[in-house]
């Protein structure tokens, strides 16, 4: 009973030979409402569907083999919601064709009963069943993976139907308010929802992740911007977007960032408004005032409906390019921690006694007679520089000199083994999930919390070793780093009045990135697969992105909007596993966590990591960059874009079983990877050179390379590679709305579908 989903019912399938007859009798029935029927059922479970099948005497094995036959039939996921709204018996027939299309028979004589058939590693979604479009299937839209069940991984295309919150209600403000009425009936629950062990491990591991984003932006800020923006501007920014944010948006998993692009604009316009002798603060606030107003006219003109556009093509080229700057970063921040900590290799370990302590002046013991923490206690009154250690030395004021002093210890190898330490030990302890040790509960225990006990681990070790490795910096005061700036911009007095209405042009391109940016996030984020079941809301979410730029921009603060890997990272750290199986049986993926509880605790907590650099400094920055490194790559998993990198390097024989090989030949897939990499590859070389400014404007030139890939591609080729542009459907959407206009009491589009291949036949 605790494997059974809630609402289950039941389907008897009853059999029998009587005297009685000399044809068989047979009767599908469908009840109104589930019933009780006593112990017919064995379990507790009401039956909605009967099948009965009553024949002459002699032929038991034939019913036998019917009612297998029923009971397989019911078991199946399309076939059952058929049966659920069948309108009569063509119905049923129709869904029963679809079925043996689409099923796998072993002829008896080609194989040995004896051997026994390995399961499939991941089967195909059946959704691909039910949302087809070629051959008379219903049409679908993208953000959908309807070939498979996990990121993109084993299938191809299909994607998010277009809802109603994708539709363009041509209303002022129509999209926003049909957001907020999806999202308000949530509200409680997504408080409440929280209440779970594996929210307080989500919440810690994301921030960390913000954290060191925080510092790492707010250090690169700072040295942009003459630290007109720093680390302190960059954690109050963070807190305090962050937690109005999952407070009151629309889809609170994502979560919210400084990002590269948005980075390199703001060295150019600082230094744009230094050669030009403009008030740097004063400019950006007029920006982000203009910004914000775009996006306000986008969210009441519901210009989120052009997320449709975004196929997987789109995203899966995006998210790819954020994660690989997250590992090139994370290795980058690691070789410059080498060359600020390099090697004395031509130190010698026979001079390590050869050394002095001198100075101009007297030594003073006087201050001393009361100190306890020195190495050897209490100086004696006729202490000498010569006598003091090297400890003592250093905290008097004196001088080291000999041979001796140039000793440094290999802080780089030490740093490296907590880099590539805790990456490795995440990423196992995530995977521990799966194994064969342990109770289930003990694993998901282990495996929510991998990221912090890895980090207490390396922590550990860090002091233990005694090796003196860059440690977490955090601001001890809160003041802003420049004292030439407070925490309110005035808009007024500054720069030349022209200068007011000139910021209009450079908000464009803002407005653009902060759109790209925001969107292709948040459809990766409402992905079908993850299975969300409150609803998303673009709108909404564009909508408050909007107002806190506003609100960021008056007070001097980065601008920030929805991080793709972290909001990967955050959606992975809350799915939710079926928590009884059978032996041998893999649990099953139910979906996520929805709530607004651990975004909300993040970025508070980010707001007050300023008061905890006492404990905070206690964590090695190497570790950090390894839980850079890990979300990186943990976000790259699954995702068909990478998979099919891989069969670039694979021999047909080893490949494996992915649908689109079944039905896409293998060079039309190569020369696919091939344009999303050369995509992938002038966006990076966009993204690292001055012409980075109009990197947002490039990430729109996917939509258009893939608006023209239709002229390269089949369409029954990009359903399995990557989603429908919609307008290649909008006659055939006209067709079968005048077919299920004709057609007098219609069923929903799987009966449709599996009706229209049999009328076909």
């Amino acid at each position: 009973m605790k494997k059974l989903p809630r609402d289950a019912e039941a389907s008897n399938v009853l059999v029998g030979e009587v005297d009685f007859l000399e044809t068989p009798f047979v009767a599908f029935v469908r009840l109104q409402q589930a019933v009780m029927l006593g112990a017919l059922t064995e379990v507790p479970v009401p039956t909605r569907f009967m099948f009965v099948l009553l024949g002459p005497k002699g032929k038991s094995k034939s019913y036998r083999e019917i009612g297998r036959a029923i009971a397989t039939l019911m078991s199946d996921e399309v076939f059952h919601d058929i049966a659920y709204k069948a309108k009569g018996r063509k119905d049923l027939l129709a869904g029963i064709d679809e079925f043996l299309d689409e099923v796998i028979v072993l002829p008896p004589g080609e194989w040995d009963p004896d051997i026994r058939i390995e399961p499939p590693k991941s089967l195909p979604s059946s959704d691909k069943r039910k949302n087809m479009y070629a051959g008379g299937e219903a049409p679908q839209m993208n953000g959908d993976t309807p070939h498979d069940t996990g990121h993109g991984g084993g299938g191809g295309g299909g994607g998010h139907q277009v809802g109603e919150e994708l539709q363009c209600t041509k209303k002022f403000c129509g999209g926003l308010i049909l957001d907020v009425k999806r999202k308000l009936p949530f509200f409680a629950s997504d408080f409440y929802d929280a209440l779970h062990i594996q929210s307080l491990s989500a919440i810690l591991f994301i921030y960390l992740g913000t954290v060191t984003n925080a510092i790492t932006f707010g250090g690169l800020l700072g040295d942009a911007t003459d630290n007109m923006q720093g680390v302190l501007e960059s954690f109050l920014g963070t807190a305090l977007s962050g937690a109005v944010f999952c407070l009151l948006a629309g889809q609170p998993l994502t979560i919210l960032s400084s990002t590269g692009p948005v980075l390199v604009f703001e060295r150019l316009l600082f230094n744009f408004s230094k050669d030009n002798g403009f008030d740097y603060l004063e400019f950006r606030l007029w920006i982000g005032l203009w910004s914000g107003l775009f996006c306000l006219v986008l969210v009441a003109t519901d210009a989120s409906f052009l997320v449709q556009y975004f196929t997987r093509f789109t995203e899966e080229g995006f998210s790819a390019l954020i994660s690989f700057i997250f590992i090139y970063d994370a290795f980058k921040k690691m070789i410059k921690l080498a060359h600020h900590n390099p090697i004395n290799s031509e130190f010698d370990h026979n001079l390590i006694t050869q050394y002095d302590c001198n100075s101009s002046t007297l030594l003073d013991t006087s201050a001393w007679t009361n100190r306890t923490d020195l190495v050897c206690g209490v100086l004696q009154e006729n202490a000498t520089w010569a006598s003091l250690t090297q400890h003592q030395c250093k905290e008097f004021g004196g001088l080291l000199v000999g041979k001796a002093c140039d000793y440094v210890p290999d802080i780089t190898l030490m740093s490296f083994i907590l880099f590539l330490g805790t990456y490795t030990c995440s990423m196992a302890l995530k995977k521990f999930k799966t194994s064969r040790f342990f109770p289930t509960t003990v694993r998901k225990l282990i495996s929510d919390f991998a990221i912090i006990l890895t980090i207490l681990l390396f922590c550990g070790i860090d002091a233990l070793v005694g090796v003196d490795t860059p440690k977490l910096i955090v601001p001890s005061e809160f003041k802003p780093t420049s004292p030439a700036r407070g925490w309110f911009i005035p808009p007024f007095g500054g720069n030349p009045w022209w200068v007011y209405l000139a910021a209009a042009l450079p908000a464009l391109l803002v407005t653009i990135l902060i759109f790209m940016d925001q969107q292709i996030t948040a459809v990766i984020v409402n992905r079908k697969e993850h299975k969300l079941k409150k609803g998303a809301g673009y709108h909404l979410d564009l909508f408050w992105v909007a107002v806190l730029m506003i609100l960021c921009s008056f007070m001097g603060l980065p601008w920030y909007v929805a991080a793709t890997v972290i909001s990967i990272a955050h959606i992975d750290s809350l799915k939710m596993e079926t928590q009884t199986s059978a032996p041998g049986e893999q649990p099953k993926f139910l979906g996520v966590r929805e709530q607004r509880v651990t975004g909300i605790f993040v970025f508070l907590l980010t707001g007050l990591s300023v008061f905890m650099a006492p404990i905070l400094k206690f964590i090695p920055m190497p570790v950090l960059y390894g839980v850079f490194l890990y979300m990186g790559v943990a976000s790259l998993n699954g995702v068909q874009f990478m998979d099919r990198l891989q069969l670039l390097l694979m021999p047909a024989k080893h490949q494996p079983d992915l649908i689109y090989l079944r039905h896409v030949p293998q060079r039309r897939i190569h020369l696919f990877t091939f344009i999303q990499v050369l995509c992938l590859a002038l966006l990076w070389i966009l993204k690292s050179t001055v012409a980075a400014i109009i990197f947002p404007v490039m990430i729109l030139a996917l939509v258009a390379v893939r608006k023209a890939m239709d002229y390269v591609f089949s369409q029954h080729d990009l359903s399995y590679l990557d989603d429908v542009i919609p307008e290649k459907d909008k006659k055939k959407k006209e067709d079968e709305k005048k077919k299920k206009n004709k057609k007098k009491g219609s069923i929903d589009s799987e009966i449709d579908y599996v009706s229209s291949r049999r009328r076909d036949k």
